[in-house]
């Protein structure tokens, strides 16, 4: 099971960063247009997947050999002087939290009283600190914590 979530969890990065940039040049070119449907059909489906992902997310931090388990064998300054260790139990979890929380904030600006032009400034805003801290946060083929960009294949 642990396997499977794992490649479920890698595939939705990449269903949330089409939806993300989708979600990000639609609010570049919305300008005055109030939000509407194609604002729900990138903006909502985002949502769920980054939702579902921090879930999944949060079940390997629990249930996985790299995340709290780092923990218990090890001290905090251990985990912290250590790249990889803080990358998996600090780092990586606590970017996607930030991100997710960005996504919900950026979908939620169709709600807001302000013109539709600061909607979509404000949405666009809050997307793109998303993607850029979920690109950093990714463990992208080169680094140190390397994952393969499509694990079982």
């Amino acid at each position: 099971m642990y396997d499977g979530l794992l490649h479920l969890h890698n595939l939705l990065r990449w269903v949330i960063l089409i939806f993300l940039l989708l979600s990000i040049f639609r609010q570049m070119t919305a300008g005055n247009d109030p939000f509407g449907k194609r604002d729900k059909a990138f903006g909502l489906p985002l949502l769920i997947a980054a939702h579902i992902q921090l879930l999944i997310g949060l079940y390997q931090y629990i249930t996985g050999s790299w995340g709290l388990k780092m923990l218990e064998g090890n001290d905090m300054s251990t985990v912290m002087k250590n790249g990889a260790m803080r990358f998996w139990v600090i780092e990586h979890p606590i970017a996607m939290l930030l991100g997710v929380i960005f996504i919900t904030i950026a979908y939620g600006q169709r709600k807001s009283r302000h013109t539709a032009r600061v909607q979509h400034k404000r949405a666009l805003i809050f997307y793109i600190l998303a993607l850029l801290v979920i690109l950093a946060a990714v463990p992208w083929p080169g680094r140190e914590v390397a994952r393969p960009i499509f694990p079982g294949m």
